[in-house]
């Protein structure tokens, strides 16, 4: 019987050593059962008809993934939106997050949006889906600017769920992207464009990539407007650019045709 206890105990290490090694599951499974029905139909964090690309650090504390712009448009600045409706509250960790929102949405279901360039919204607010919340930037440790976003449930980090779908986590940027419906809802404010030949670009800046090209006069849908490059075309100077919701991306402001600089009556993007 003595000489079998060396083998016992052998055996017993190797089993304890075994479950010591297994990954932390709370950190890295995606909620299932009740808290995945529960859970917010959970939007992209940024502006409707927007393509950003994302990967994920396995350093990451939780299931987070970053986002940068890959439609041409720049990263730094965008507005970053509400993915559900809830409860926002502002922090700032200089030295690890910078500014940064958390979105409590009840039934233990919190977003996080890290290294803001500026708050949005007031701490305690009550926001809706699509709403912005901050603008990207490089706040905190980060080395330029991106969104870092999670999902949390219970306090503890979720696989991004967008949509219903649950999203891959690759290891650096351009191998997945994402569209966003966010905040698309919207009908817009019907304008007639003038001109012809007039360039619809994916950002309010004279280097983004052409979406489409209007050939004529066009009837339009603006749903919001920002500043952006300066425009000088038939006489005219316009730093402000328009949205459209057809189109899927922006026109200056110039080629509106109503004699406003800004647009009365449109949102700002």
């Amino acid at each position: 019987m003595h000489r079998r206890l060396p083998t016992v105990f052998a055996a017993a290490l190797i089993a304890l050593l075994g479950l010591l090694s297994l990954p932390a599951r709370a950190e890295t499974t995606g909620a299932t059962g009740a808290a995945a029905a529960a859970a917010p139909v959970f939007k992209a964090p940024y502006p409707c008809g927007q393509r950003w690309t994302y990967s994920h650090h396995s350093a990451e504390v939780r299931r987070a993934l970053d986002f940068i712009r890959s439609d041409g448009g720049s990263t730094a600045g965008t507005p970053v939106l509400a993915s559900a409706a809830g409860t926002a509250t502002r922090h700032s960790q200089p030295s690890g997050a910078g500014n940064y929102i958390v979105i409590d949405h009840g039934g233990g279901w919190k977003t996080y949006y890290f290294h803001l360039a500026a708050y949005s919204v007031a701490n305690g607010a009550s926001v809706s889906q699509g709403q912005q919340i901050g603008t990207t930037g490089s706040t905190g440790n980060s080395t330029g600017a991106h969104i870092h976003y999670e999902q949390l449930y219970n306090g503890a980090g979720q696989d991004i769920v967008i949509n219903g779908s649950r999203l891959s986590y690759p290891g650096s940027y351009n191998q997945a992207y994402l569209t966003s419906d966010n905040g698309c809802g919207g009908t817009g404010t019907p304008f007639t464009t003038w001109g012809t030949d007039v360039r619809v670009r994916a950002d309010a800046r004279l280097s983004a990539a052409v979406v489409t090209v209007l050939p004529g006069p066009t009837n339009v849908r603006v749903l919001c407007q920002k500043q952006g490059d300066t425009v000088n075309a038939e006489g005219y100077t316009n730093a402000w650019w328009s949205k459209l919701r057809d189109q899927g991306g922006f026109v200056s402001n110039i080629y509106i045709d109503h004699p406003a600089y800004k647009l009365p009556g449109v949102p700002e993007c």
